[in-house]
């Protein structure tokens, strides 16, 4: 499915949007020098996550998925496999889940979750959220 076009205001739709990470690149990864810089660091991020074996989602948010010619930075969220362990990954990949660093090394701001962490559980059993 393609991405939709920009509300008036220039920002998509609200909604989140499903699309490959080629769709992203080659929709917003173009027009401006600093859109084409943006878009490298994002295949880089997406790459490393890729390599966890545990990203469970992608998502791209914030100024670069707008009609803004020179959007401020990448913004990612990931979702991780439960399974997923940070203390388990390389010094590199492990930047991608200490936001600060990340901003710093990568250039983008990242966030990060388990996909049902365990710190919102009790005594060692599941409950439920809301």
């Amino acid at each position: 499915m393609a991405l939709p076009a920009f509300a008036e205001d220039g920002d998509l739709p609200v909604g989140l949007h499903r699309a490959s990470l080629i769709e992203v690149l080659n929709r917003f990864g173009s027009g401006s020098s600093k859109r084409a810089r943006l878009s490298k660091r994002l295949e880089r991020i997406y790459r490393l996550a890729v390599r966890t074996g545990r990203l469970r989602r992608f998502v791209v948010f914030g100024s670069f998925i707008t009609g803004e010619p020179e959007p401020n930075d990448v913004d990612v969220f990931l979702l991780m496999e439960d399974s997923f362990d940070v203390d388990q990954t390389s010094d590199e990949l492990r930047l991608l889940f200490e936001h600060s660093a990340a901003q710093a090394y990568f250039g983008a701001s990242i966030f990060w979750l388990r996909r049902f962490s365990s710190h919102f559980q009790r005594a060692g059993r599941n409950r439920g959220l809301a």
